[in-house]
C-alpha cells in the first residue's frame, strides 16, 4: 500500500471541528495551544464554540483548518506513527498546502499560523467587496469553461481558479465578467453555472496584491526541506527544495489549483490509498470521481486516528 495524506482547503471548516481530538490527545490539545499563542487570540475558542459566520471569514478559516490538521497529525505522532516512514507524498488544497507543509517540517506551525493570517488578509484586501466573484461550473468541458471565460473577461479578468475534478470547475474574477461567464457556460450545455458565497475572486489575477504580501512573508520565516515530497497546487510536481516551494506557493495566490491532475498524478505514480487529514471529507469526494482505484480514508476524529493508525501499521 503506497500512501499519501492530503489536506483540506476552505470550506472544510464547522464549528466543533478537531475538538474530539484536542480532549482526546494531549499533543493535539498543544498544537491548538501554539496557534492560539502565534496570533495571539483565542482562535481554538472560534473553532469550538463559532460562530459560524465569524469561523467563515477567511482570516479565521484558513489557520483554523490548518490547526486541526496538524491536531490530526499530532495525534497520530504521539502513537509512533512517522510520516516520513508510512507516506509518500503530501499535497494539500490551496490553503491546505500550507498544512501539508507544516505537518512534512517545512515550517513550523506558529509560522504556518501566521502565514495563512496573512495570507487571508492580503487575499481579502487584494479586492474591494463586492468587485469580484466566483462561480462553481458543473459539467462543461475545460476548453469551452475557457472559452467562456476568455469571451468573458474582454479587458477585464474571469479565469479557472479551482480544477477540482468531477466534471467541477470554479471561476473566479472580476464581478461583472464572471456573471456573464456563467451565463455563457449554461448557454454552452453546463449542467449547473452556479455564484458561490465567497468573499474575494481568489487565485484569479486579482489576487496580485496579496501574491506579493505573501512573498514577502514567506522570505521571512524559516524554510527547512519538508521529509517527504509535497505535489504542488500550481505545478502537480513534487519537490523537497524550500526556494522552490516557497515560490509555488506565491504563484498559487494567483494562479489554479489543479487537484484533478493532483489526484491523477497519484494515481500514475504508485499512490494506492489517500488520507484526508482534517475537517470534512470533501477531498475525499473528490478523489473517488477523479480516481476510483484509489482508496480513500479521513483523519478528522479520535476514532478515525485509532483506524488510520490501525491500516497504517
Amino acid at each position: 500500500m503506497a500512501v499519501a495524506f492530503t489536506f483540506p482547503g476552505q470550506g472544510s471548516q464547522a464549528v466543533g471541528m478537531g475538538k474530539d481530538l484536542a480532549d482526546t490527545f494531549p499533543e493535539a490539545r498543544r498544537i491548538f495551544q501554539e496557534v492560539d499563542d502565534a496570533l495571539g487570540e483565542n482562535l481554538s475558542k472560534l473553532i469550538w464554540e463559532g460562530p459560524e459566520e465569524t469561523l467563515t471569514l477567511t482570516a479565521n478559516a484558513q489557520p483554523a483548518l490548518m490547526a486541526v490538521s496538524l491536531a490530526a497529525i499530532r495525534a497520530l505522532e504521539a502513537r509512533g506513527f512517522s510520516l516520513n516512514d508510512k507516506v509518500a507524498y503530501v499535497a494539500g488544497h490551496s490553503l491546505g498546502e500550507y498544512s501539508a507543509l507544516a505537518a512534512a517540517g517545512f515550517v513550523s506551525v506558529a509560522d504556518a499560523a501566521r502565514l495563512l493570517r496573512t495570507r487571508g488578509n492580503a487575499m481579502q484586501a487584494a479586492v474591494p467587496a463586492g468587485e469580484g466573484a466566483m462561480a462553481a461550473i458543473i459539467g462543461l468541458e475545460q476548453a469551452d469553461v475557457e472559452a467562456a471565460c476568455a469571451e468573458a473577461a474582454k479587458g477585464s479578468t474571469c479565469q479557472i481558479a479551482n480544477d477540482n475534478g468531477g466534471g467541477q470547475l470554479v471561476i473566479s474574477g472580476a464581478k461583472a465578467a464572471v456573471e456573464l461567464a456563467a451565463k455563457l457556460c449554461t448557454e454552452k450545455g453546463a449542467k449547473r453555472a452556479l455564484m458561490l458565497q465567497v468573499s474575494a475572486p481568489f487565485h484569479s489575477a486579482l489576487m496580485a496584491p496579496a501574491a506579493n504580501v505573501m512573498r514577502e512573508a514567506l522570505a521571512g520565516v524559516a524554510k527547512t526541506a519538508p521529509v517527504v515530497p509535497v505535489l504542488s497546487n500550481v505545478s502537480v510536481q513534487p519537490s523537497t527544495d524550500p526556494e522552490e516551494i516557497a515560490r509555488r506557493l506565491v504563484e498559487q495566490v494567483t494562479g489554479r489549483v489543479r487537484w484533478r491532475e493532483t489526484v491523477e498524478w497519484f494515481g500514475a505514480n504508485g499512490i494506492t490509498t489517500l488520507y484526508e487529514i482534517g475537517a470534512g471529507k470533501v477531498l475525499s469526494g473528490l478523489a473517488r470521481r477523479i480516481n476510483r482505484d484509489i482508496a480513500t480514508a479521513s483523519v478528522g476524529s479520535a476514532a478515525e486516528v485509532e483506524a488510520a493508525l490501525a491500516a497504517l501499521a
